[in-house]
């Protein structure tokens, strides 16, 4: 909301048209408040009150940087008017900038501890830059696994089974592509659907017929289920002319069968992480890993 008190002595014309750009702002034309605003500073230039204002103004036409320049300004007249620092800290909130945000309302806070909405907006605002902090650690951690770096013997092998450095390159990009994005699902949702996801030949598969991509949400609940399952995916991939298969299955749908309960030196390691499994298969070439995945900062990460 714009302000209606004024300075000391300012100039009737100056008054006039802040009453104009006033009257503009609450009938919602911010656009002729912010230029009314704007000729009343040239008239009075050291009025705090129009730079909040047109700070007011510019916020509403999400015009966020003006507004921080305008509202900063207004604090540097006006430094003990708690109404600056009001209209930095929701600037700043715009911006998604909490922590700054923050502390421009406490000092308001400082000078009217008695605003209730002030006080309001602290603790809201403290909740929020605590999540974000938050997403950004998860993210940070998200973006510093490089599977392809990670992967990096495959593409050797790859290329020295199938004696072609571009073929080895183009099994090593689609094992890759569907790690990352399992993980990518993992992370925002915290599971991934068991799928196998086929490398299709583009001259000879027919793909009206076959997808490249088989749901087999079903195949690890028994030796039955799991036999007949991998039967149909070797049928499918010879029929639709695959090059290349990579299957994911999350670790907590597979009831058969569970490599992870091996005794004594056959005992798995990770036994008690959860995460899914990526198995890559072409014709020269069998691939098992498993990908962990913890619980940090209240969200799941895979490592």
């Amino acid at each position: 909301m714009a302000d209606g008190g004024g300075e000391g002595g300012p100039p009737a014309a100056a008054v006039a048209l802040k009453d104009q750009g006033n009257e503009q702002f609450k009938a919602g034309n911010y656009l002729k408040a912010a230029a009314l605003y704007t000729q009343a500073i040239k008239l009075d230039p050291d009025n705090a009150t129009l730079y909040s204002n047109r700070a007011a103004a510019f916020l509403q036409l999400v015009k966020l940087s003006k507004a921080l320049a305008d509202a900063e300004t207004t604090v540097k007249l006006k430094p003990q008017w708690e109404k600056g620092h009001f209209r930095k800290g929701c600037v700043l909130e715009a911006m998604e900038r909490y922590d700054e945000a923050v502390s421009a309302f406490q000092v308001a806070l400082q000078l009217n501890p008695q605003n209730t909405e002030v006080s309001r907006k602290i603790k809201r605002l403290t909740q929020l830059a605590r999540e974000k902090k938050r997403a950004f650690d998860v993210e940070s951690m998200h973006s510093n696994i490089d599977i392809g770096k990670n992967l990096e013997s495959l593409k050797t092998e790859l290329v020295a089974k199938y004696g072609d450095a571009e073929t080895g390159q183009n099994f090593f990009s689609f094992v890759v592509n569907v790690i990352e994005s399992a993980m990518k699902v993992w992370h925002d949702t915290g599971k991934v659907d068991a799928r196998v996801n086929f490398l299709l030949d583009d001259q000879k598969t027919d793909t009206e017929k076959y997808a490249p991509v088989v749901n087999i949400d079903k195949a690890f609940e028994s030796p039955h289920t799991h036999s007949n399952c991998f039967t149909f995916l070797r049928e499918y991939s010879e029929d639709s002319f695959a090059k290349a298969a990579c299957m994911v299955a999350p670790k907590s749908i597979i009831s058969y069968p569970q490599v992870w309960k091996g005794q004594g030196s056959r005992k798995w390691k990770l036994d008690q992480s959860d995460g899914f499994f990526v198995q890559f298969e072409s014709p020269l070439l069998r691939k098992i890993w498993f990908v962990p995945c913890t619980t940090e900062k209240g969200r799941t990460l895979c490592r």
